[in-house]
């Protein structure tokens, strides 16, 4: 297995190829009309002390608060033109793409509770209740709640009731939509599924989100053409085997395939700008046509690297700029575990269109 910078680095060439249509300078930046901006963090791993669960582990409560300092300071700075220029627009919010918290996987409660509340006071959720200074919209990971019944599968329901903008709401409470400058954004937790031709239990528990997101494109997306901005925390590229596939073998997968089948076939005929996750702990980039390998044609795919880790140095967000025609993607990452930031040398685009209305 590739460690991750090496990953990185492997997979930047790759992507440089099947998403970038165009250089972006400084001479040549983009000229939209209303653009919206917001950033993508993911795998922040709020971690207690496993010898003082009340308080939080001193590598992750460094690495955690500072990641969001960096995220408060960015709106408004300049980027560099090796990063494609221009200046970072205001964010209309931060998307988490999982594993908010370390040891929701885990037996011990009072862990989770401190990361929770760790979690809560950093990102808030409107934008003027915790330290980040725009609204958050999580999705959780495997180590928020594998099965669907943990902590902050409770709490993000609380939250859903609260979090601003959000149009629709699947009926247990975990997935969301909403809409921000004409783009229809939805958040499906772990992973999207579960069909219903194939009964064999999964590895986490989906908990309806294929069914909501079916209805939640039906009913607010339909036949508009408005873009579609998907978040879920695993990769779904891993799992997109060729079926059947064994129940022996589908169980121990963290995504069924026959659920990335349905996935994949439930988003043909809409305009998905982007699908967005975590989960890997390395930055990958590429085109998704439902196979398991990245390819030419399909949709925009961010696999977002840990984004404030408490076991490495090396974290990234990614920032977003949806314009009228294209959708703009940079990286921002640190090599010292937040004590200093900056800017990938390198821009992905991909061209996109709205909505009639």
């Amino acid at each position: 297995m590739l460690s991750a910078m090496n990953r990185r680095e492997l997979l930047a060439g790759a992507a440089s190829a099947v998403l970038v249509p165009r250089s972006l300078t400084a001479s040549n930046p983009p000229t939209p009309t209303n653009p919206i901006g917001f950033f993508l963090v993911g795998d922040t791993h709020f971690l207690a002390d496993k010898d003082n669960p009340k308080s939080l582990d001193a590598r992750s409560a460094a690495v955690t608060s500072k990641l969001v300092d960096w995220l408060n300071s960015l709106p408004g700075s300049e980027i560099p033109a090796k990063a494609g220029g221009g200046r970072v627009l205001p964010p209309l919010g931060v998307i988490h793409a999982g594993d908010c918290i370390d040891t929701g996987d885990k037996a011990n409660i009072n862990m989770q509770a401190t990361e929770w509340d760790a979690f809560a006071d950093a990102y808030g959720l409107t934008g003027k209740d915790g330290k980040l200074r725009v609204p958050v919209y999580e999705v959780h990971g495997n180590h928020d709640s594998p099965r669907g019944d943990g902590l902050a599968i409770q709490k993000i329901i609380q939250r859903n009731q609260k979090r601003p903008g959000v149009t629709n709401l699947s009926k247990n409470g975990v997935h969301y939509s909403w809409d921000w400058g004409g783009v229809h954004f939805i958040c499906l937790g772990i992973v999207v599924g579960q069909v219903a031709e194939v009964t064999r239990k999964r590895r986490y528990a989906p908990l309806g989100s294929l069914e909501f997101l079916i209805q939640d494109l039906k009913d607010k997306v339909g036949n508009s053409g408005k873009p579609v901005v998907i978040t879920q925390h695993i990769d779904m590229i891993r799992y997109a085997q060729p079926l059947p596939v064994a129940d022996s073998k589908a169980v121990g997968m963290e995504w069924d395939p026959a659920d990335v089948k349905g996935y994949y076939d439930a988003l043909r005929g809409y305009n998905i700008a982007a699908i967005l996750y975590g989960h890997t702990h390395g930055r990958n980039v590429y085109r998704w046509d439902g196979t398991n390998k990245p390819a030419m044609t399909g949709i925009p795919t961010f696999n977002v690297d840990n984004s404030s880790h408490f076991h490495g140095k090396q974290q990234a967000f990614f920032y977003f700029e949806i314009h009228p025609t294209q959708l703009i993607v940079r990286e921002y990452h640190t090599t010292d575990a937040w004590e200093t930031g900056a800017w990938t040398p390198q821009t992905w685009t991909a061209p996109l269109r709205m909505g009639n209305g």
